[in-house]
């Protein structure tokens, strides 16, 4: 299936294909402050709908895992990071998707604050 979601003011517009299996809740600094739900995906299935100039980014601690935001309204679509395999990722914030019925995703919590 192919998801389409963006940030509040769609600067930041991203598609992204799979299947929307579950997410995770992460209890780290900053996952916890944000409130996002991540879904886990190979970076060649998301694809931006706009322009990477201008994107914000972050990182902290490791500064393994770039979270990506946008600097007009503050909403952060998604975050790039490599699997323990050295495979590149997305990390999708599923709140930021189009038409995904929140309640039906299986949740999984991440103990984010251990690492």
């Amino acid at each position: 299936m192919i998801y389409q979601g963006s940030c509040h003011c769609g600067r930041i517009a991203l598609e992204v294909e799979g299947e929307l299996k579950g997410a995770m809740a992460c209890n780290c600094s900053i996952c916890s402050r944000r409130g996002s739900l991540l879904w886990f995906v190979p970076r060649d299935k998301m694809s931006l709908l706009t322009s990477h100039e201008g994107i914000g980014t972050y990182t902290f601690h490791k500064h393994a895992i770039k979270h990506h935001f946008c600097p007009t309204c503050g909403i952060h679509p998604y975050a790039e990071a490599v699997n323990p395999k050295g495979e590149p990722m997305a990390a999708i914030n599923i709140r930021c998707l189009e038409d995904v019925d929140l309640a039906s995703v299986p949740v999984k919590n991440f103990d984010g604050r251990s690492i």
